[in-house]
């Protein structure tokens, strides 16, 4: 079985260079590694940490960098693994991957059981994320659970079942919820699991994403593109939204250090303004 990681990156390359580096601990090497940035800088010092690494430049945007990964490695790979660029993956992962796929053909579609996600819970430094690894996974079969979508710092696709498929760059910069939008229309094709063998702690570095303000305005906008494309849950969105409105209003009272919650919260009344004047879009925030 021929195995690829996928990273997209862009304003990392420090992170990026030390999670890819990473990957030479992997008990069951990838086939090949390849990384798409938007620019050099978004890859500098990769060739000398990761010199097997194979490099892809694309427009910004991680819907469109992951696009133009799925392209390079058409007809190159069975299974293709994307991983944020600051994810930290147990040494076990991609031999469980193959486990997991040789044996049950139905699976199209997989994601981890996380250690530690530092976007929930504030930034892991990288040392930390390593001492949170678990020291040796068994070989033997873990807890998988069915899911309806995949965690997007790590997400296994198998190539057959994605055939026609693309991450939808209507989704621009940062791409919020791409993931759930992509995986929610693998799953239609087969079952997806959330499995205990696939273990990882994702960092959750604040640097190179996209300002208070546009992610906001993403946290309701591409809620309501993906429920008019019927690719979210109206539960699962209309929660999502709510919770993040929530926090962003709680957080603009007593602030959190590191994290832009009026900004936030401005992009969520902006978003709501629109909807309510008929012109809410993804797209809207490249020229906020």
């Amino acid at each position: 079985m021929r195995i690829w990681v996928a990273v997209a990156t862009v304003g990392r390359a420090s992170v990026l260079c030390r999670t890819t580096a990473w990957l030479a601990q992997q008990t069951r090497q990838a086939d090949g590694i390849l990384v798409a940035g938007s620019c050099v800088d978004d890859v500098a010092g990769l060739q000398a940490q990761c010199p097997e690494a194979e490099i892809v430049l694309a427009p910004k945007g991680l819907c469109k960098q992951r696009n133009a990964a799925l392209s390079r490695l058409q007809g190159r790979c069975d299974a293709i693994v994307f991983f944020d660029d600051d994810f930290v993956a147990d040494r076990r992962y991609l031999e469980n991957v193959e486990r997991i796929l040789r044996r049950h053909s139905e699976v199209v579609g997989l994601t981890g059981e996380l250690s530690g996600d530092g976007a929930q819970t504030g930034e892991i430094a990288f040392a930390d994320a390593v001492d949170l690894l678990p020291s040796a996974l068994p070989l033997r079969n873990l807890a998988n659970r069915r899911c309806t979508s995949l965690y997007g710092c790590n997400m296994v696709i198998r190539m057959s079942a994605a055939e026609g498929l693309a991450f939808d760059e209507a989704l621009p910069l940062y791409g919020w919820q791409e993931d759930v939008d992509f995986t929610t229309q693998l799953g239609r094709r087969g079952v997806m699991w959330r499995s205990s063998a696939l273990g990882g702690v994702h960092l959750g570095v604040r640097g190179g994403r996209t300002s208070g303000l546009r992610l906001g305005y993403s946290q309701v906008a591409n809620i309501f593109y993906l429920l008019r494309k019927g690719t979210i849950g109206r539960w699962h969105g209309l929660t999502l939204l709510s919770r993040n409105v929530l926090a962003n209003l709680s957080g603009s009272l007593w602030p959190e250090p590191g994290i832009d919650r009026r900004g936030r919260l401005a992009g969520n009344l902006m978003a709501a303004s629109d909807c309510l004047r008929g012109r809410v879009h993804p797209q809207r925030i490249e020229s906020l």
